[in-house]
């Protein structure tokens, strides 16, 4: 698998990395697969009404970007504490496409220590709580998988920003999102013998794609332009 990455190390608005995922599948053939984290922002799904799904007032106070991804799916809190993980295969049914890549997210986690799990809504779990949440999206001969990896996301934001439905909280048996997810750093707090992978979120980064990949293609300044191009479309989203 080919690990997609920048010539810099400079932040972006998360629209670019989405733009990005989109000119990846176009441009290249095979299994591609890339982890990128952004300032706080909010992202909604495809259908999602952003007024019922997002709390603007906390947001604009906080000063959290909003933006709207083109696959389905809900509203997700994301900051520097959290691992975005792009991976985009050959075009396929979404269940068989996110069986592939679950099944082997959730071995990487095990392989590094972590309890981990996939559950039937395509998320990754640890004891019964929310690591990792995925998203699916078709294009005409690719699909992309886009998912979150929860290292040391701030709780608090995230339970300010978003507001999920509350029969969406019943179906999973919870009240609230904070009893419903859990960073990997709250899951490792105590532990005296841990795997390199879990000590930061830079090492974990490290260690999936040493996981996932067995070669690595920089995009050039040209290509950047590009995906820039493509980015103009997503902040025209919200």
């Amino acid at each position: 698998m080919i690990n997609v990455v920048l010539p810099d190390i400079g932040q972006r608005r998360l629209t670019f990395y989405l733009a990005m995922e989109e000119f990846v599948a176009r441009e290249f053939e095979g299994e591609t697969f890339f982890v990128w984290q952004s300032e706080p922002t909010v992202i909604i799904g495809r259908n999602q009404v952003l007024e019922n799904e997002v709390n603007m007032d906390f947001c604009r106070a906080h000063e959290i970007d909003v933006c709207r991804r083109r696959s389905g799916g809900g509203c997700v809190y994301s900051d520097k504490g959290n691992i975005m993980i792009s991976y985009v295969s050959r075009r396929g049914d979404a269940a068989d496409v996110f069986d592939r890549y679950l099944s082997a997210l959730s071995d990487c986690l095990r392989s590094f220590g972590l309890p981990a799990g996939r559950s039937e809504r395509n998320d990754v779990m640890v004891e019964g709580r929310k690591v990792s949440g995925n998203a699916f999206h078709m294009l005409p001969d690719r699909s992309i998988v886009h998912g979150t990896l929860l290292y040391s996301v701030d709780m608090e934001a995230l339970v300010e920003a978003i507001r999920p439905p509350v029969e969406k909280l019943q179906r999973h048996g919870v009240e609230s999102v904070r009893q419903r997810v859990m960073n990997i750093s709250e899951w490792i707090e105590g532990k005296e013998h841990i795997h390199d992978a879990l000590r930061s979120a830079e090492a974990l980064k490290e260690h999936l794609v040493s996981f996932f990949c067995d070669e690595t293609v920089t995009l050039t300044p040209e290509q950047i332009a590009e995906v820039e191009k493509l980015q103009m479309a997503y902040d025209d989203l919200i």
